[in-house]
């Protein structure tokens, strides 16, 4: 049997990091930052059918790229407050923040 790199996560606590967001719509991983809970969910390539722009770094999401989408955990956040992110800049918005329209 081959040995496995990352230690396994046990059930528990793989439960209360996670939950169902509703019918259809999949499961979010709870994220705590410096920025507030937020609710995080991974969009695979093969389910990113649209474009968006990223946050981070004013850049278009292509169609076909994986990328994250976030939103805040309080009872407030709503699906309008969601926000499509590249993978790195979701990483690294601490360092650097969301960026503005001019």
């Amino acid at each position: 049997m081959p040995r496995r790199n990352s230690p396994r996560r046990s059930a528990a606590r793989h439960a209360a990091s996670t939950r169902p967001l509703g019918a259809g719509l999949g499961w979010a991983r709870t994220e705590a930052s410096a920025d507030g809970d937020w609710l995080v969910r991974t969009v695979p390539a093969a389910q990113a059918t649209k474009q968006y722009r990223c946050p981070g770094c004013d850049h278009d999401i292509r169609i076909g790229t994986a990328h994250m989408v976030a939103w805040p955990a309080d009872e407030n956040g709503s699906v309008d407050q969601r926000r499509h992110w590249h993978t790195g800049c979701w990483a690294g918005r601490g360092r650097r923040g969301p960026t503005t329209r001019r």
